[in-house]
């Protein structure tokens, strides 16, 4: 067999450059070793040669993927297309952040036992591993805590643990920006819609934070108010219901997620409650969707791209980043509240 019915190897591209194998390896490697002369010379020989790297390969030789495995919770019993857009919307800065440091993504998503999966990395199929989704499905986020005792390399979103890797948005600030804005709007008696009780850590946060700027404005604080449902916009919608029904009085709403917020636009549109005129609402996550409902969503913003970053930073730093990692949060101005007075 000639040379040209074989695959070419880099002892082809040295014996072209006149250099050893090992010289060849470390030129095309980048190392600061190599002369730049001879580095050229390399790269000549195997452009000549068309002779291509195999990354994958080295990278197995090297026992560093540059990889990172993005799982993504979904709700038991639901599929892909169920998981809520703000975690896709997560999950594509994560890859953008790794893109940006030199790393590959390999995504799952998981949403059954039987699909529960977290060691990428003993695999040698990734370097690190980002964790997120939503709080409610309780057996995989049991599996990635105990999963995590084993493996530093983790970073977490949603997670109903705390500690490590767990990077989340600055919640306090976001709830104060949210009843700032609606007193600033003239509401008085605001509501909180959201589970305080649950596997929700960021949405206790967020009642904190309501709960803290409502003291400071002198304003009453209502309880959190909660309704069963299948989904998001269902319990924000039975919120509704629930408010109504009580006579509870209330002239705005602060939604501990924006789909719960979509869920009561809807509904206070089918009562025929004026938005913004008779309610405010408020939500919190950034959807796009809520620029296209009826009124467009008000909502607080975390800075996706620096979620990712801080994601893909806390995993790879693993056992020596152990720092309170809050995003950055800003009030995104729709119709749902009327404007300051």
């Amino acid at each position: 067999m000639s040379r040209d019915e074989r695959r070419l190897t880099s002892f082809d591209v040295a014996a072209r450059a006149g250099v050893s194998q090992s010289t060849v390896s470390r030129a095309l490697s980048g190392s600061p070793t190599i002369t730049e002369a001879t580095r050229l010379r390399v790269m000549e020989a195997a452009r000549e040669l068309g002779y291509v790297v195999d990354e994958r390969a080295a990278r197995l030789r090297s026992g560093i993927s540059k990889t990172v495995a993005v799982v993504v919770i979904g709700r038991p019993g639901q599929g892909a297309a169920a998981v809520n857009p703000f975690y896709y919307s997560l999950l594509g800065s994560v890859c953008t952040a790794a893109a940006t440091l030199g790393y590959q993504s390999l995504v799952s998503i998981q949403s059954e036992p039987e699909q529960f999966f977290g060691q990428f990395i003993e695999r040698g199929q990734a370097d690190a591993v980002v964790v997120l989704g939503t709080a409610t499905n309780r057996e995989a986020w049991r599996y990635f805590s105990d999963y995590r005792e084993q493996q530093d390399n983790l970073a977490f979103w949603g997670a109903p643990f705390d500690g490590q890797g767990y990077v989340r948005s600055d919640n306090h600030e976001g709830a104060r920006l949210a009843v700032e804005r609606l007193v600033a709007g003239g509401y008085q008696r605001i509501a909180f819609i959201g589970e305080t009780d649950g596997a929700q850590r960021q949405f206790r946060e967020r009642y904190e934070g309501y709960k803290a700027a409502l003291e400071a404005a002198g304003l009453p604080v209502f309880e959190p108010v909660t309704a069963p449902g299948g989904t998001r916009e269902e319990q924000g919608a039975g919120a509704i219901a629930s408010l109504r029904k009580d006579e509870t009085g209330f002239d705005a709403l602060f939604s501990a997620c924006d789909a719960m917020a979509l869920g009561a636009l809807a509904a206070l549109r089918e009562a025929r409650v004026s938005v913004p005129d008779e309610v405010g609402v408020i939500g919190f996550d950034g959807l796009g969707v809520g620029a296209h409902s009826s009124p467009p969503l008000t909502t607080i913003e975390p800075d996706f791209a620096e979620a990712g970053l801080n994601l893909v930073e806390a995993a790879l730093g693993g056992a020596n980043d152990d720092r309170d990692r809050r995003v950055s949060v800003t009030l995104v101005e729709r119709a749902s509240a009327r404007a300051a007075r």
